[in-house]
């Protein structure tokens, strides 16, 4: 399975916002979509950064009181590990696991093209083996 089959089940929208929004708004757009990860990027094309859940929480315990008010740039995640949409599924959830990242950028001829994150490739994963599980019963069961 490759990245291109995820985003054709569950699209390719991407929430973004500048590198000099706050983090207070990354808060409200990360509630408002209910999703773990916005990508920064000044055009809403080209990837400045990815910022999380995760950033913002380990942020919380060194700046309590004034990270709410922070810019995005001084708190986000660079450089970013991206994925294309010919990539395989399996090769992604590697990346994701050796690098410790859960949401992973699809860039399509330099330009942002979706987001995957580690649910949609354990999910697409799934599905894989149940389908293979299915063509295996069948099969035994035709003998």
């Amino acid at each position: 399975m490759r990245i291109a089959d995820i985003l054709a089940a569950k699209g390719s929208d991407v929430a973004t916002l500048p590198p000099d929004a706050t983090v207070a708004d990354a808060v409200a757009e990360l509630g408002r979509h209910s999703i773990g990860a916005l990508v920064v990027s000044a055009d809403g094309a080209t990837i400045d950064g990815i910022v999380s859940e995760r950033d913002v929480v380990r942020r919380l315990g060194a700046d309590r009181h004034g990270l709410l008010a922070r810019r995005l740039d001084t708190v986000m995640s660079a450089p970013v590990h991206t994925c294309a949409p010919g990539d395989d599924v399996e090769s992604v959830m590697a990346t994701m696991t050796e690098q410790r990242v859960r949401h992973v950028p699809v860039v399509r001829d330099g330009r942002l093209a979706g987001i995957v994150s580690i649910g949609d490739v354990v999910k697409s994963r799934i599905e894989e083996l149940q389908q293979e599980r299915k063509l295996l019963v069948d099969y035994i069961s035709a003998r």
